[in-house]
């Protein structure tokens, strides 16, 4: 099964990190990802930009607005994901409580849709 662990950071949790601490984290986490990869349970792995180059886009009505930055105010934002691959809901789990960002933020654990399922069932 794969799971999609979205990792949500909060700047106030982060800035209180001791010096070189994020470095040490990151490193870490990079490190740690690398042997996840070469095992076949790590898919794929991204950091996003900071929230404030983001772009917010709806269409209503016939109509698209653009806005900046994200549109909920909140604490923590959505910093990176991790694409895995787990055998259940709870090794995916356990994978996301490794990431050491769950100390700083949240991981959300979600599984992904059979998309190829979805798609034979619209006719796409």
């Amino acid at each position: 099964m794969k799971f999609l662990l979205m990792v949500y950071s909060d700047d106030a949790l982060l800035d209180a990190l001791p010096p070189g601490e994020f470095d040490t984290r990151m490193h870490a986490c990079i490190t740690h990802a690398d042997e996840l990869r070469a095992e076949g349970r790590l898919l794929d792995a991204q950091q996003l930009e900071a929230p404030a180059t983001a772009k917010s886009v709806r269409t209503r009505l016939g109509k698209t607005v653009v806005l900046d930055g994200p549109f909920a105010e909140t604490k923590e934002y959505l910093a990176g994901f991790n694409l895995v691959e787990a055998d259940s809901e709870e090794e995916a789990i356990r994978m996301a409580a490794e990431l050491p960002w769950a100390q700083t933020g949240c991981i959300e654990v979600r599984a992904l849709r059979d998309f190829e399922a979805v798609r034979r069932r619209v006719g796409a």
